[in-house]
């Protein structure tokens, strides 16, 4: 397959940007060395590092350890293969798009739970008020609401708020805290799957089945579908994450997970670039 140099300074394979550039498929390890750059290593084993370094009219080359691509330049590292950094490619890579995509979901809704305890807080401060307010567009929205055949007096949703007049300032403040703390371990939980921690998908999956039998307690007072829609996720996210990072020792452990990591060096990134091992 012939070889051409990019605009980066990279050899590149013509006939796969070809189909990339038709739309033909999406080559995600290339996308991700064009936002962040290349990866170059030059293991101490000859039988590896001849099949990763070549020689050119513009000088020496190697070949990336995420996309395959051949890079102008010295490489960024050197020594024994075992030692080759692991970079994210392929499986990993998509894995890591997908627990970045947990991140995001929890980053949001942590936002949104300290937004409602301040909201629980400011309340709490001026309950009195907030009441005499509700109690007043109550008054005018009856008629409104009467007019299509709705009643507010017997709304559920009306009804939790003025239970909720009935709350002691102390005990708002303790909702307030408790959603506080909520908030910040979905903070935590986002920050660290965005880097990808071990131990933030451990948290991840125990706060979440934490609250699996809540949900599922909720279902039976109320099924709406959001609520089963939330459910499923959160079961597909814990299932997803304790089996494919084998937690809690699941399909052989950190050990098994620690190999398929390292399976993903230098004679994988060999096969990926259709070089004979």
């Amino acid at each position: 397959m012939p070889l051409r140099i990019n605009r980066n300074g990279t050899f590149a394979r013509g006939v796969c940007e070809c189909m990339e550039a038709r739309g033909m498929t999406i080559d995600w390890d290339r996308r991700t060395c064009a936002r962040k750059g290349h990866v170059t290593y030059a293991p101490d084993d000859p039988r590896l590092r001849v099949r990763l370094h070549a020689q050119t009219a513009l000088g020496e080359v190697w070949r990336c350890l995420r996309c395959g691509d051949f890079v102008l330049g010295e490489p960024h590292g050197s020594g024994p293969a075992d030692d080759a950094p692991l970079v994210p490619r392929g499986k990993v890579l998509r894995d890591l798009f997908v627990l970045r995509f947990l991140a995001i979901e929890r980053a949001v809704r942590g936002v949104f739970i300290v937004l409602v305890a301040v909201a629980v807080w400011k309340f709490s401060n001026s309950q009195n008020a907030v009441r005499r307010l509700f109690d007043e567009y109550l008054d005018v929205f009856r008629p409104v609401f009467r007019h299509f055949h709705y009643d507010l007096d017997h709304s559920p949703v009306v009804g939790s708020v003025q239970k909720a007049f009935g709350y002691k300032h102390s005990t708002l403040l303790l909702v307030a805290a408790l959603l506080l703390a909520y908030a910040l371990v979905e903070l935590v939980e986002a920050v660290g799957l965005w880097y990808a921690k071990r131990w933030a998908e451990y948290l991840t999956v125990v706060a979440t089945a934490a609250f699996l039998p809540l949900e599922i307690y909720e279902l039976t007072e109320h099924v709406s579908w959001l609520k089963i829609t939330t459910l499923v996720l959160n079961i597909l996210a814990v299932l997803y994450i304790a089996l494919t990072k084998r937690l809690f020792g699941l399909r052989g452990g950190r050990r098994k997970f620690d190999e398929e990591r390292h399976s993903a060096s230098l004679l994988e990134v060999e096969e990926a670039a259709g070089v004979p091992v």
